[in-house]
């Protein structure tokens, strides 16, 4: 086993900092408001409020828990906690996470094109937003290009390890991604109908919430943003200090990932209702799609506003921070798993970060692929919760939270293991329900493993994943080295991190 480097975050305020980091990424500018939109706003918002509580936050405190006490990526870690025999289901959730770096790391490449595109005075008022979307993603040269520029700039964060590359780079771009949103936030305010656009985010109209999809676009949101599920903070947190607080960081992780989406909710609805010329032109506007909102409608709105060429520079900006700040976290995942095998840390950087540029590099060059493997994977977060909490379940919740509270400053009561053992059912009811909707709403294709939203596609997917780590099982339990909770010679300090 490789010896000791004395690669930990420095402070509580650091691996806060850099958890809060994996958490506020695209998925609060450039998911949450097309989300909210799409799904009535007030609405999804009183839904999400309901998943953060009882789905992310319970989460959040298993994963942190997960990483502390083992000291092992994903896959030791479930092999820690459950047994060898279900070592794969590590891997399913890894491989899960992955699979969405594949894609988020071309989006952070579309980011880094548009700051470019801001900077450089191709974002003028009178702008074709589409004309300019769609000479950028029909170019496959260019896509690929900023998709690979994007990997490697995060990737060589992660070659210099926790404090000489995370934590450096996190301290700036966290405070600077808060206070940008902030700006662009309180700037919409003073704009006409603003009112229209708050009214929209935070008015609930209650009878929709009878909708199974709202539930589980609120639920898979919860995830997607908070980064609950992914295994991030599992990761994050084998390289926490023994007093770091559990229970108290996990919470002001998700509020301040729910703080940082409605920062971004504000901004954005407030534009679209305030510059598009009707009511029924700004609801068209936000049903828009995966790339319609930010990176067409949202270029065509904010430059039209007074200082919109500032504001166009802040808004790319902050959404290539958030960017970068997540994918960083998920090239650590995939970097932390591969040092569990007896890799240093830069040959596990250099392969966790070539893998996810090749593999990316069918969603840069097909639209139709990044929507797929967003559908499939982001919907994937929700089963990676249910593991986490079968972990949980295994290992003996009231022992976990015991645990846990060992480790917090605050007191975790009972509410935490009601969620975690509600789990199941919380997945069969949500997951269940949007399932018999789909076969309500497209009985002839529901099930076609090729559509790119469908219900077969995604059972598909995770099926062959499912597969294929099952029968990797033995190869995890022979490889994966030990941790402090199998080699006693081991303390719990974070050894074995090169």
């Amino acid at each position: 086993m490789k010896k000791n480097n004395g690669d930990q975050f420095s402070s509580r305020y650091a691996i806060v900092a850099a958890s809060i980091g994996m958490a506020v990424g695209t998925g609060n500018i450039w998911r949450f408001p097309r989300i909210a939109g799409m799904w009535g706003g007030g609405t999804f918002l009183f839904a999400l409020t309901v998943a953060v509580v009882i789905w992310a936050i319970p989460l959040l405190i298993a994963e942190f828990l997960l990483g502390r006490k083992s000291r092992l990526g994903n896959v030791g870690a479930f092999r820690d906690f459950m047994g060898e025999k279900y070592t794969w289901l590590g891997g399913w959730l890894a491989f899960c996470s992955l699979g969405i770096a594949f894609y988020y790391a071309v989006i952070a490449g579309w980011s880094f094109r548009y700051f470019v595109f801001s900077l450089s005075g191709a974002i003028t008022p009178g702008v074709d937003g589409t004309a300019l979307w769609e000479g950028f993603i029909s170019n496959p040269g260019q896509t690929v290009l900023f998709h690979f520029i994007a990997t490697v700039f995060t990737t060589a964060i992660i070659y210099r390890g926790i404090k000489g590359g995370i934590e450096k780079v996190i301290n700036i771009l966290l405070p600077s991604l808060f206070v940008l949103l902030t700006i662009l936030a309180v700037r919409t305010l003073f704009m006409p109908d603003a009112l229209v656009g708050l009214g929209y985010l935070f008015v609930p109209e209650w009878g929709a919430l009878l909708s199974g999809r709202i539930w589980l676009e609120a639920f898979t949101q919860a995830a997607w943003s908070t980064g609950a599920g992914w295994g991030l903070l599992t990761v994050y947190a084998v390289y926490s200090r023994d007093g770091d607080d559990i229970g108290r960081n996990s919470s002001i992780i998700a509020f301040a990932d729910v703080l940082a989406g409605l920062l971004a909710g504000t901004a954005i609805l407030i534009t679209v209702f305030s510059m598009a010329p009707s009511i029924g032109d700004a609801e068209a506007i936000l049903e828009a799609g995966n790339v319609g909102l930010t990176f067409i409608y949202i270029v065509e709105l904010l430059i039209e506003m007074p200082g919109g060429s500032i504001l166009a520079i802040i808004f790319f900006l902050a959404l290539s921070g958030a960017a970068v700040s997540s994918l960083t976290a998920m090239i650590e995942l995939g970097a932390t798993n591969l040092i569990d095998f007896g890799l240093d840390r830069k040959k596990a950087a250099l392969i966790a970060g070539t893998f996810i540029f090749i593999l990316g590099i069918p969603s840069a060059v097909w639209i139709d692929f990044l929507d797929n493997q967003d559908w499939v994977w982001g919907i994937g977060l929700l089963v990676n919760g249910l593991l986490v909490a079968l972990a949980m379940r295994k290992y003996g919740v009231e022992k976990a939270r015991s645990e846990v509270n060992q480790l917090s400053d605050i007191h975790i009561g009972k509410w935490w293991s009601y969620c975690i053992n509600l789990f199941p059912a919380i997945f069969a009811i949500v997951f269940g329900w949007w399932v018999y909707q789909s076969i309500q709403w497209y009985p002839d294709d529901w099930w076609h493993p090729f559509e790119v939203f469908s219900t077969g596609t995604i059972i598909f997917q995770w099926g062959i994943l499912a597969i294929i780590t099952f029968f990797l099982n033995k190869f995890f339990n022979k490889n994966v080295r030990s941790g402090p909770m199998t080699d006693k010679s081991v303390k719990n300090t974070g050894e074995g991190r090169g």
